[in-house]
């Protein structure tokens, strides 16, 4: 990105205190494209279920009988129940409304309700529940609300694409293959774009993340890996593995490139996705944006099967990036009160190593106005 100053500017305050704005793009951003939202591991028998807040709205994603994900709205067609309460469980057979006993099947038919033989002509597919389109990928169920679903591949296949600059970079991870090995939410108290701002540049790398600085050294000069395309933060010297104290961690992903190792790469899925590349893990984080000022984030740490059945010790392996969450998601929650303040009223400015930022404000602008 070229410009001609040195400082430009970031978007207003209101855009990150305003509920009229977060409103907006709860419908125009998240109701609109596609939305991670489970990890199909976490679905994984028939009848199992998730349900997750896309939006404004609450999705139910299940693994039908013939063990295939679907995701439907979380309203009865009846009388507009709730049908899942719990974030997660499994059925036996059906869904069933605990208001009047309306069940649906996995696939979202109308399976039974009191009184059905009394009408005959209710249709049962017509009266199902509402489906909302799914795709999976790196292991992944992501949604989309829209009648017409953007092109998956070009806004989100394409972003790894876009930011490693080879199709084939992601895939030799091997994401869908890889085991949870650890999972931590975390409550954030800041707006969803100050997360994903965060996330995108390294200006602050330095003050903050003095043990993700040991192992990346080059982000001590301030700009991010995603500055580059194509480029992956190389490992220190003496590090020997992506870990808090920079041991050894598991040893290389089969496929992972000689080119890509003993580095680190970070990709943005706009709005809610970021993934963290290195050799021998995958660290995966979904955002699930609850109002104007706070973010829940569900960081996912994700290896090679066999060090996952073995036992082994992965905490220092998870430290580091547990650390980097905190750290950051502190800076965010300092950052959130200034939004609201007169003095950040016309918005604050971005230093060069930021000025990529600004693709991203665009991009939030170009989605509000469509």
């Amino acid at each position: 990105m070229t410009t001609t100053s040195s400082l430009i500017p970031t978007l207003p305050g209101r855009s990150y205190s305003d509920p009229d704005v977060f409103a907006d793009e709860q419908a125009k951003i998240f109701e609109s494209l596609w939305f991670c939202a489970v990890r199909g591991e976490d679905v994984p028998r028939p009848g199992a279920f998730r349900t997750v807040q896309v939006g404004r709205e609450s999705v139910i994603v299940v693994r039908g009988r013939d063990h295939r994900l679907r995701a439907f709205l979380n309203v009865c067609r009846h009388r507009g129940a709730r049908l899942c309460e719990e974030p997660a469980g499994e059925v036996r057979r059906t869904i069933r409304c605990a208001y009047h006993a309306w069940s649906y099947d996995l696939d979202g038919r109308l399976a039974a309700a009191p009184n059905l033989a009394k009408m005959p002509d209710i249709d049962r597919v017509a009266h199902g529940l509402i489906p909302v389109h799914l795709r999976e990928w790196l292991g992944y169920a992501w949604v989309c609300l829209a009648a017409e679903p953007p092109s998956f591949e070009e806004s989100v296949t394409g972003a790894a694409t876009e930011r490693l600059g080879d199709p084939a970079a992601i895939e030799r991870y091997h994401v869908e293959e890889l085991a949870l090995g650890r999972r931590i939410s975390y409550d954030v108290r800041a707006n969803w774009k100050l997360v994903v701002e965060n996330f995108m540049e390294c200006y602050h790398c330095a003050t903050i993340h003095p043990e993700l600085v040991a192992v990346l050294p080059e982000f001590a000069g301030g700009y991010a890996a995603q500055y580059y395309v194509g480029h992956g933060a190389e490992f220190a010297e003496r590090v020997e593995g992506f870990t808090v104290d920079g041991g050894p961690g598991f040893g290389k992903l089969p496929d992972v490139a000689r080119e890509q190792d003993r580095r680190y790469y970070a990709i943005t899925v706009k709005p809610q996705v970021f993934v963290n590349l290195v050799p021998d893990h995958v660290i995966v984080h979904r955002m699930f944006p609850l109002a104007v000022d706070r973010t829940l984030v569900e960081c996912d740490w994700l290896y090679h099967p066999d060090v996952v059945a073995s036992g082994a010790d992965l905490t220092r392996s998870v430290e580091l990036f547990h650390r980097v969450n905190e750290q950051d998601f502190d800076a965010c929650e300092r950052t959130q009160p200034g939004m609201s303040s007169r003095a950040y009223r016309e918005g604050g400015v971005l230093v060069p190593s930021e000025h990529h930022i600004a693709l991203f404000h665009q991009w939030v602008n170009q989605r509000l106005r469509g």
